[in-house]
């Protein structure tokens, strides 16, 4: 009886969100036109401000903000980089799917985080590394597995990251506006791109850190209209439980009930959709890479003014962490109570009809809350929030992929660049990078059974444990070697390669319409495989390793952890170059399909003169040409010291350490409580 009251209670809702789910145009009043519009205006001015005043024309400038960041804005860019649209659209879709497991995500990273600020970034800084593959390069010596990182980086961007916050930003607007997905792709990639490429990393931080205020604040008053409208968590329980769709068509009860363990963080280890195994190892495999590796994060934490602030700067964003569980996976789940039959759909026809794909609609479970719950002006606020959300994520990989292809691959195509032309070649590289990412969007869109996070997540194992277990190998154990890395690196891509592909080839399917691809290959749950390609990974980066030649201490000395210090020294830089030289000759004639971005680069780069229309693009672009000061032999020796401090103040070390405890016993409070 209780269970048809609540889908009588919840019928009229349904039929309307039935109703909308077409081109319908949500805002279209004054009050939410005029606070996107006032969104707009600030986010701009923020950008403007930064770029005015920092230094924009320099590899440091532009790639790490100077070196002058404190902790705050690090810890908000930190957070802001990390939570983009596809966090709402994706963990809000998987928790109205299947409850709150989705959390444990979020959550791990609160371990993660201080393991980067206290383990992995003083290694960082002694290098005085800009990139993640040149931190390897100067590890091991040589140039293959530099290349490879680079690449393989730049292609997970492409796969996990930007189409994929594209996509999630683009279901938004759709509900919202009403726009063509593609049109709205692009109407967010031009504003985007737009202060990326003038503005360097310094002001896509402090626009991260407005844009993480504008999430915070805006989430948590959409959370509080939807525990309002459920009448309180109790309630919410009870109500989610009871959420299921009126139209099941001849599918398993499996496919569309709530699952009975929705409400439990660490699942059956065999039965599990999130097995807790996979949660708690495969998991912080994942959040190794992604969180101590990528140069998305590590590149906010190179530009901090010393290593107290990268810690401070760690524990803020631990601290955000937190949120995402109140603030995306309590209302995704509130809005399958709300919305069941559009958001819990499991008949394809049906599903088809209200979100355009046949797998699910689980993934506009959060805008579809917007859109129907908010009253004008704040439905306005959380389209800003959503493009805060995506905006902020989307410039920061933009800039730490334009880092990478300048700094690893295209200085081994154009050894005698200077440094405007690297400037102009990163920011050229960004509008390529686009238009890769669109074209991956129509594979994202049927992934996963619909649901975004798992999508991201499932490459991400598939991809990336090889890479974690190169970095944690090569910073814990002298002995790993460049031979071993090199072939572990490869022998886990062919791997991983394998059941990606055959993913894709005969698709991930859903509970109505299960994927027919082989139980050897893709049965394997994919947080799993992570473990398993990881442990792979180890085993054949050691094997190789102690079966060759020991690596020269010349190179290895500097990189790999010690407790007592952090040595370096000035010959690894100077190595390094003498074999990328010896080495780029052989590789010069295979450059041929580079040679008309690299001559349009070079060719306006060069000194002469500039035009009125050249010279105002180059001042735009933070490219003017300004003549530095010439430092003596000692000044230069000074500043590289400057750039490789690690040392702390004591009270602030203790301050951070203090801090960090906090965080970790909160982070087992959270998971006990929830578990």
């Amino acid at each position: 009886m209780s269970q048809d009251y609540s889908y009588y209670g919840f019928s009229y809702i349904n039929r309307n969100a039935q109703n909308n789910t077409g081109n319908t145009v949500a805002l279209r009043n004054a009050a939410d036109i005029s606070v996107i519009v006032v969104y707009f205006l600030v986010v701009l001015g923020v950008g403007v401000l930064a770029m005015v005043r920092t230094n924009r024309s320099t590899v440091g400038g532009f790639f790490l903000a100077g070196r002058s960041m404190v902790w705050w804005p690090i810890g908000a860019s930190l957070f802001a980089s990390n939570i983009g649209s596809g966090h709402f659209v994706g963990i809000a879709g998987t928790a109205a799917a299947s409850g709150i497991a989705i959390g444990g995500f979020e959550w791990n990273a609160l371990v993660v985080v201080v393991i980067l600020g206290w383990l992995f970034v003083p290694i960082y800084i002694k290098a005085g590394i800009v990139t993640m593959p040149e931190y390897l390069k100067k590890r091991f010596g040589g140039q293959r597995i530099r290349i490879y990182l680079s690449v393989l980086s730049l292609f997970l961007y492409v796969f996990t990251k930007i189409s994929a916050d594209m996509f999630s930003g683009a279901i938004f607007i759709q509900q919202a506006l009403g726009l063509n997905i593609y049109l709205a792709v692009i109407a967010l990639l031009a504003i985007t791109a737009l202060y990326t490429v003038t503005g360097g990393l310094a002001a896509v931080i402090y626009t991260d850190t407005l844009q993480t205020i504008i999430m915070v604040i805006g989430s948590f008053i959409l959370m509080g209209f939807a525990f309002n409208e459920v009448g309180g968590y109790v309630n919410f329980e009870k109500l989610y439980m009871q959420a299921v769709p009126l139209i099941t068509g001849n599918v398993s009860a499996n496919c569309y009930e709530p699952r009975p363990d929705s409400f439990h963080i660490f699942r059956n280890a065999v039965t599990g959709d999130l097995p807790w195994p996979g949660l708690v190892f495969g998991l912080t495999i994942q959040a190794t890479w992604y969180w101590c590796t990528d140069q998305v994060i590590v590149q906010r934490c190179l530009s901090a003014k010393n290593l107290s602030h990268v810690k401070a700067g760690c524990i803020l964003c631990g601290y955000l962490k937190l949120l995402p569980m109140f603030l995306m996976v309590f209302p995704g789940m509130i809005s399958r109570i709300l919305y069941t039959d559009v958001v819990a759909c499991v008949d394809p026809a049906e599903c088809e009809q209200y979100c355009g794909t046949k797998v699910g609609c689980s993934n506009i479970a959060y805008p579809k809350l917007v859109v129907e719950l908010m009253p004008n002006g704040l439905r306005g606020l959380m389209l800003s929030v959503m493009l805060a959300s995506l905006m902020s994520s989307l410039t920061s990989i933009f800039n730490s992929a334009s880092t990478l292809f300048t700094m690893d691959i295209y200085t081994k195509i154009r050894r005698s660049a200077r440094e405007k032309e690297l400037m102009i070649a990163g920011r050229v590289f960004i509008l390529a990078l686009i238009g890769v990412s669109i074209a991956w969007i129509p594979v994202v869109q049927a992934a996963q059974s619909g649901q975004l996070f798992d999508y991201i997540q499932s490459i991400t194992s598939f991809l990336t444990p090889p890479v974690a277990a190169v970095f944690l190998l090569a910073i814990f154990c002298k002995r790993v070697n460049e031979t071993g890395a090199f072939f572990g690196l490869v022998i886990g891509l062919v791997i991983g390669l394998t059941r990606m592909i055959a993913e894709f080839v005969y698709g991930t399917g859903s509970c109505a319409v299960p994927s027919n691809c082989p139980t050897i290959i893709c049965g394997v749950h994919y947080l799993y495989f992570g473990i398993i390609l990881f442990v792979i990974s180890c085993v054949i980066i050691l094997a190789v390793s102690l079966m060759t030649k020991p690596i020269d201490d010349k190179y290895d000395l500097a990189m790999v952890w010690r407790k007592n210090s952090l040595l370096i020294g000035q010959q690894n830089q100077d190595q390094g170059v003498a074999v990328s030289s010896s080495r780029g000759k052989k590789r010069h004639k295979r450059r041929t399909h580079m040679q008309t971005f690299v001559f349009f680069v070079s060719s306006f780069a060069e000194d002469d003169e500039p035009g009125f229309f050249k010279k105002a693009v180059m001042c735009f672009c933070g490219l003017e040409t300004k003549k530095a000061p010439k430092l003596t032999k000692e000044e230069e020796e000074e500043l590289q010291k400057k750039l490789t401090d690690t040392s702390e103040v004591p009270l602030w070390r203790n301050v951070v350490n203090a801090n960090a405890i906090i965080l970790l016993c909160v982070c087992v409070f959270c998971h006990g409580y929830f578990g």
